[in-house]
This record gives structure tokens, sequence and C-alpha cells, in this order.
């Protein structure tokens, strides 16, 4: 009896994690086009994530559990006087992670992702199924592995190597496709998929990204062949003396990868760092959108901040 009673809990929970209300609602998109400058943010919650985190790369949320994907950095890159190889600086040593967490931030698995040199995870995405999450070299213009992992096991299958760091995927769950996101996110690759793996004998080519005022770091499709992508960029102030980091949300075309809305998110942790800086996740409410942000590398919190929109 004690046995059974273990097996129907467990069945409960893998139905709770795989739920269909986990993937984004198709009003997402919609809720995001009336975000602008004078939207206004309000926070909701701030939980303390209960073990190191490292620096987070990529966030999605699943029932009440968070999935995290970051890199643990054991020697930091050092860029070259000039360039050798076609690459601005040195691989560095790392350990790529995927974290799942519980709704009170404690620590429920550690899937740790990667080769050699390919240690870094970067913004991941959830198609209702199974995690998609690409591990590149830690510098531009280098190589990637992309893993599909079941969240209910942690268990990671590879899916694909591209020649070029990708950071940040996402899958367009209506045409079958994966959107993957490189460097910055200045070019964009599209992959057509069956039965989840990519079409034989497809081979995307960059598609230059038309939009510049934030690097991409975090990406999720949201229906109506659009995804949503999270980032941020410095800016200098040479008069002033020091340089300001804003961060963004941006809907993309994953037709023809142009940007259909664009709108800066002016949060910032108490330490200054933009509230984009890497993980983010986006629901949508009755009145609005709810987005989840994890700026802050090793103690972590994830904060969640609400928008009331017309």
């Amino acid at each position: 009896m004690r046995a059974l009673t273990w097996l129907r809990l467990a069945a409960l929970s893998i139905c709770v994690l795989v739920a269909p209300a986990a993937a984004a609602p198709p009003n997402v998109a919609a809720r995001v086009m009336q975000l602008d400058r004078r939207t206004t943010w309000t926070e909701v919650s701030a939980t303390p994530v209960g073990f190191k985190t490292h620096h987070p790369q990529g966030m999605v949320r699943i029932g009440p559990d968070t999935f995290v994907s970051s890199v643990e950095i054991l020697t930091y890159t050092k860029r070259y006087p000039t360039p050798q190889g076609g690459f601005d600086r040195d691989q560095g040593a790392g350990r790529g992670h995927l974290f799942r967490i519980g709704p009170d931030g404690a620590l429920l698995g550690d899937l740790v992702l990667g080769e050699g040199a390919i240690y870094h995870p970067g913004g991941l995405d959830f198609d209702g199924e199974f995690l998609w999450v690409a591990v590149a070299e830690y510098r531009p213009n280098s190589a990637s592995i992309i893993y599909r992992v079941d969240p209910r096991s942690l268990r990671a299958v590879e899916v694909l190597r591209v020649a070029d760091h990708i950071g940040a995927v996402a899958y367009d769950r209506e045409r079958q496709a994966l959107i993957g996101v490189n460097w910055g996110g200045r070019a964009f690759y599209r992959w057509p998929m069956r039965r989840g793996w990519p079409v034989a004998g497809a081979r995307a080519k960059p598609i230059a990204n038309r939009a510049s005022y934030v690097d991409y770091q975090d990406c999720h499709f949201v229906g109506g062949r659009r995804m949503l992508c999270s980032g941020l960029a410095s800016y200098p102030t040479p008069m002033a003396g020091f340089s300001f980091t804003l961060g963004g949300f941006e809907l993309v075309d994953v037709d023809d990868f142009r940007p259909t809305w664009q709108a800066p998110v002016s949060l910032w942790t108490k330490a200054g760092r933009a509230m984009t800086q890497n993980p983010f996740f986006v629901e949508a409410t009755p009145r609005g959108l709810r987005a989840s942000f994890m700026p802050d590398d090793n103690r972590s919190t994830i904060f969640v901040y609400e928008a009331v929109l017309d």
C-alpha cells in the first residue's frame, strides 16, 4: 500500500511539472505590445536562492519550479593582443549547469552540460515537453552543442552542433523549428525540426539582426510566429565619466527576424545591475504581465514584477 501511494504521488508530481499551462499563454505577445517607456512595474516578490548560482544565463518556469542555466567559471578567458585563429580571446575553463529550483529557492536538481571548452550555457526555452538549451565556448565565433532536456528526469540528449557561439535558443512550436541567437544576438539561425531532430540535410545560415540597442541574453517563443527576447547593453556617458546599463524586451518575428515591438525595462537591483541581465521569463496575467528575473551572480534572488496594462 505504501509503495502504491508513493507511485501515485510521483505520478501526480510529474503531471504538475509538464502541465500545458506552463507554456507561455497566447496573449503574451499582445500584452508585450502594450509596454512602453511609461510602463510601471511593481515588485510582488523577491525569493533568495539557497545555493551558489554562479553566473545565471536563462530561465523558464514549469509549474511551481524554475529552471535556470548557469556557467561556473573556473578560469576566466583572456583577450589576445591581436586575434589568433579568428578568436579574440582564449577558451578559459568552466562548467555548465542547468538548475531546477523549487518555489522556496531550494535546489532540486543540477544537470552538468557541455564538454571540454564548450561549457557556457545560454538562454533556454520550453516546448511544452522538453527544455532546449545551447552550450557554447565562452567566446564569439566559436562552437556550440544544443541539447534537449527532459525536465522530469534532467536527462539531456545532444541534438545539434553549430560552428558558432549560440547564446540563446527558442523553440517555434507552431512550425516545429529551433531558433538560435548568436553572441550578443547579432544574428539568428533557424533549424527545421522533425520529431525533435533537425531535418536531414537542412543547414541554417546566419541572418543579421536588424535591431541593436540591446544584446539578447534569453529568448522564449510566445506564439503567433513571434519570440520574446530580453537583454541589455552598456552606454558610456563621456561627460559624466561613467557608463549606464539599459535593459529591454523585444518581440521578434521568427519568419523574417524583424523586431515587431521594442520596450525598455527600467528596473535595476540595489547594486545597480539591470534586471534584464540574462535570465527572464514572462507570463500573462488577467490584467497585464508578470515578469521573473534573476540578475545577480552567486547569491541570486528571483525577482517577480507585475505590470498592469489597459
